[in-house]
């Protein structure tokens, strides 16, 4: 994939405003967009007793597809080429991990502004992503 502008979304309007920002940052340099969903990993024993693991798997990644469409639905007048990923499991890894795989340019993150404080007692996934990755990361308030 040429330049790829990575954008973690999960339909909060956080996400939407970091989107909007990467539309125009892939616009103005011909880039393309990668939108990832991560739904959490909700393998449990107590769900593996009721629950197949193939049927949890395809629940979260229908409630995954429903929040790309949405974003995609979102870009489509856009002259932007995107492409959809969904994930399970922790925001930070799989964001991080998607970064690398596809060898992106930045990451374009919506910040949920929980402030230093906050953000330092509950974790912030934009606060790890920004540490960890592989590439520049852009925090959209």
């Amino acid at each position: 994939m040429k330049n790829t502008i990575l954008v973690p979304v999960d339909d909060s309007s956080h996400s939407y405003r970091a989107l909007d920002f990467a539309i125009k940052l892939a616009e103005c340099n011909n880039f393309s967009i990668a939108i990832l969903n991560v739904q959490p990993n909700i393998h449990t024993p107590s769900t593996e007793r009721f629950l197949l693991k193939e049927e949890v798997d395809t629940y979260l990644k229908e409630m995954g597809m429903e929040v790309l469409n949405r974003a995609k639905e979102y870009i489509k007048e856009r002259n932007v080429e995107i492409k959809v990923f969904i994930r399970i499991g922790s925001p930070k890894i799989e964001i991080i991990k998607l970064a690398n795989e596809l060898n992106a340019c930045c990451i374009v993150i919506g910040s949920r502004g929980l402030g230093p404080l906050k953000g330092a007692v509950l974790g912030s996934v934009s606060y790890g992503v920004l540490h960890d990755a592989p590439c520049p990361v852009t925090i959209v308030p």
